[in-house]
């Protein structure tokens, strides 16, 4: 990781390191994790995004419960402040939880898109594109920038940004290396940059 920091151009490129905050230092065969924060010191992010994965968890499948880790959050976020780390955190698409993130220091929340994905798939989103609207309304009103990620695509993408105001950065990871695989990673990234362009309008 820390060769990748290093690897990056120094303008027009953020590093964005995500994991969660609680796993500590592991041994894994040969491999001596140091724990995410210890990545996050090694690599000063522009970006740290906190997720509440467990160890040897595929995918996120849910954001963080504030109620229960909101205060073991609060010094975290304090500390990579002081790193000088933007800190976004990985939230299920409620307003409530959104002023919670506000309340312990949080930059960002990353709302957790894959319900909206699957209902996408399956011919009605309304219901979920409703949800993320009034968490991301939330957000705005309490000072917070709005990123979405999990199981977006070329498909849905259009869609969600259209219907879900003011998203400042989408992460899409699986869906665009499939793709790439099918048209190569530079036609892959301008189709993706097209639906952005095409869903914010013109200008």
């Amino acid at each position: 990781m820390a060769a990748l920091a290093g690897w990056l151009p120094a303008q027009g490129h953020e590093l964005n390191v995500e994991g969660n905050p609680f796993e500590g230092p592991a041994t894994h065969g040969d491999y001596a994790f140091p724990g995410y924060l210890g990545i996050v010191q090694q690599t000063r992010p522009t970006q740290a995004t906190l997720v509440p994965d467990a160890q040897g968890q595929r995918t996120s499948d849910h954001g963080f419960d504030l109620a229960r880790d909101g205060e073991r959050l609060r010094p975290i976020i304090a500390g990579l402040h002081a790193l000088g780390c933007r800190v976004s955190l990985f939230l299920d698409p409620d307003p409530a939880a959104v002023a919670a993130a506000a309340a312990i220091g949080a930059d960002r929340v990353e709302l957790y898109t894959g319900p909206y994905a699957w209902a996408h798939a399956a011919g009605d989103a309304t219901a979920e594109l409703a949800r993320h609207a009034a968490a991301a309304e939330a957000a705005h009103h309490a000072g917070l920038t709005v990123n979405a990620g999990h199981d977006l695509d070329l498909d849905n993408l259009g869609d969600y940004l259209r219907a879900v105001p003011g998203v400042a950065e989408v992460s899409i990871g699986q869906a665009l290396v499939a793709d790439a695989l099918l048209m190569g990673l530079d036609a892959a990234v301008r189709a993706y940059l097209g639906v952005i362009a095409e869903a914010a309008g013109p200008g």
